[in-house]
């Protein structure tokens, strides 16, 4: 136990860390400014420019960013389907696997393509190597950079500069950021005994006789972008709890660093392009704040372990169900909160059997979505609260809510609420839906509360584009493979494209002169009153589910019934 809150210590102060640095980085990259990879990249970029036919000096608005973000994903999402419907034919398939069926290719196409990542497969016995590498790969890239891109976007819109150009943006996502580190640590899990082939099934005979078949292929190129571009899809179907994805502590630890890293970053990011580091670094440790808190209610519950459980054993020990031995009890609650607040949905361990506490940290991470938030998503969504908490107390005090010199107006809270009332649409709608129908097609194995959490879960890891499960659910399935899809699109696409025009509103208004009056966004009262109002329309939107579901099993468990 010791061993896991250090790790969980050591985290953190990495992160603290590292995340002002790489902010810099990324806002140099973004913001055109001279960085140690040009002489490298600047070539490579001028190439994919001219074959592409992309005029780099050209900027968007912002109904032309969102056309471009969804035109290219239209193409490469048609693609990726053709690939995994000719599977069988193509190269790199050594176990010989067939096509998908059309429902399961429809929806792991969109769920990669959505930097979702939900899988209702097991990866090891359906796809090839080829379409592992060449499909879902390749979408881990653009989705992790679409997203990236779309959050850039939004930052220049707000600090009144122009949007960008949404395919110069993907490029230098991928070529500056997600590229070099993927390289890098690739191969520091290669050395960690990550393997990287493509070698198809082992098989080898046991000492007791027996034949035993060992799935291997290039895991650790696979597994880098996974945590990096918090996509979360693994290359096996216990994904991070496998030791072949996560062998030993210092894997572990490099993983949960990728898929934090870019998140947290970029709230740094933001300070810089607003020429406001203190804003940002208050930012900043609200989020801390708020994800620590969480990471200590999930811990100390798995810790303190199921009270029905050791009631009957007569002994006290943690929550070790659905934990991979390699890291307990402790370790498995910090991946779990992290994975469900960076939206990336990598696991290793169960979440299934998760204490009560542990389902409602992770559901109420996914409710929020901004801590640390989704691959650019993230810090889109954390300063459309800031701007919600602006017009609020700006209407408490009598004024016109300002944000940056700019007047929040109508179209605004319009747009702003477009992002934040979507999420609960594609989650409650179809959740109630499902609770509604016979178990053969729910496919719910747990029963009440927890049963609850299963169907809700499912829908909040797709909508808000994190693609973790309570992997009891029966989810490989005609219908969940196609109810999961609306949410799916809905919550990638619908918020993008109201992010991208409140930006363009944003950057195409008149700064108004600062005066004696104007409310200060950069001081610690207005970041508690932020806290207060994200957690008010988080909780309250959501409440109702999570009585329903972790909360009521949390009961239950406490009085023993």
């Amino acid at each position: 136990m010791g061993q896991g809150f250090l790790q969980i210590g050591l985290t953190l102060c990495i992160l603290i860390a590292i995340a002002p640095l790489f902010g810099r980085y990324i806002a140099r990259v973004f913001l055109g400014a001279r960085t140690l990879l040009d002489p490298i990249m600047n070539p490579v970029e001028r190439i994919i420019y001219v074959v592409a036919g992309v005029r780099e000096k050209q900027e968007m608005t912002g109904w032309q960013y969102a056309r471009a973000v969804l035109l290219s994903n239209l193409i490469m999402g048609g693609a990726v389907y053709l690939i995994f419907e000719f599977q069988g034919t193509l190269p790199l398939n050594p176990n010989n696997f067939n096509a998908l069926s059309w429902d399961l290719a429809l929806h792991t196409t969109i769920s990669f393509l959505t930097n979702t990542d939900q899988q209702h497969y097991v990866p090891e016995t359906t796809l090839s190597y080829f379409s592992q590498t060449a499909a879902l790969g390749f979408l881990m890239f653009t989705s992790a950079a679409t997203g990236l891109a779309v959050g850039i976007a939004f930052l220049r819109g707000l600090t009144g500069r122009a949007l960008g150009n949404f395919y110069v943006d993907l490029t230098r996502a991928i070529t500056r950021i997600l590229l070099p580190i993927s390289i890098v640590g690739a191969i520091a899990l290669i050395i960690l005994g990550v393997p990287q082939t493509l070698l198809g099934t082992e098989v080898v005979t046991t000492l007791e006789g027996y034949t035993q078949y060992i799935p291997r292929g290039p895991v650790a190129s696979f597994e880098i972008i996974k945590q990096l571009g918090e996509n979360g899809g693994g290359f096996f179907a216990t994904n991070s709890a496998h030791p072949f994805e996560n062998p030993n502590g210092a894997s572990n630890l490099l993983e949960m660093l990728a898929m934090i890293s870019i998140p947290a970053a970029l709230i740094h990011t933001y300070g810089i392009f607003a020429k406001n580091t203190k804003q940002a670094w208050l930012l900043f440790w609200m989020v801390f704040v708020i994800f620590v808190v969480l990471v200590g209610i999930a811990a100390n519950g798995e810790y303190q372990g199921n009270l029905l459980v050791n009631s009957a054993l007569g002994i006290e020990q943690p929550n070790l169900e659905g934990k991979e031995v390699r890291f307990g009890s402790v370790l498995t609650a910090f991946w779990a909160v992290m994975t469900t607040s960076t939206m990336t949905g990598a696991v290793n361990g169960m979440h299934d059997s998760l204490m009560p506490t542990g389902g409602f940290c992770a559901l109420l991470n996914m409710f929020l979505q901004i801590v640390w938030g989704g691959q650019g998503t993230g810090i889109a969504y954390l300063l459309i609260y800031v701007i919600l908490t602006v017009f609020l107390t700006g209407l408490m005090v009598g004024r016109t809510p300002e944000f940056m010199g700019r007047k929040i107006e109508k179209r605004e809270i319009v747009l702003a609420s477009v992002v934040l009332l979507i999420h609960p649409i594609a989650v409650l709608i179809p959740s109630a839906i499902t609770l509604y129908l016979p178990e053969a097609i729910a496919g719910i194995t747990n029963p009440v509360f927890h049963g609850v959490s299963q169907v809700v879960y499912e829908y909040t890891s797709a909508s808000a584009n994190n693609g973790s499960g309570f992997e009891g659910l029966v989810d490989n399935s005609l219908w969940w493979n196609l109810s999961t899809i609306p949410s799916l699109l809905l919550g990638r696409y619908v918020p993008i494209i109201a992010i991208l025009l409140l930006a363009d509103s944003m950057t195409n208004k008149q700064t108004v002169p600062e005066t004696p009056a104007t409310l200060k966004t950069d001081t610690l009262l207005f970041t508690s009153i932020t806290a207060g109002v994200i957690l008010i329309l988080g909780v309250l939107t959501f409440f109702p589910v999570l009585a329903l579901g972790p909360i009521a099993e949390g009961f239950k468990i406490a009085t023993g019934s």
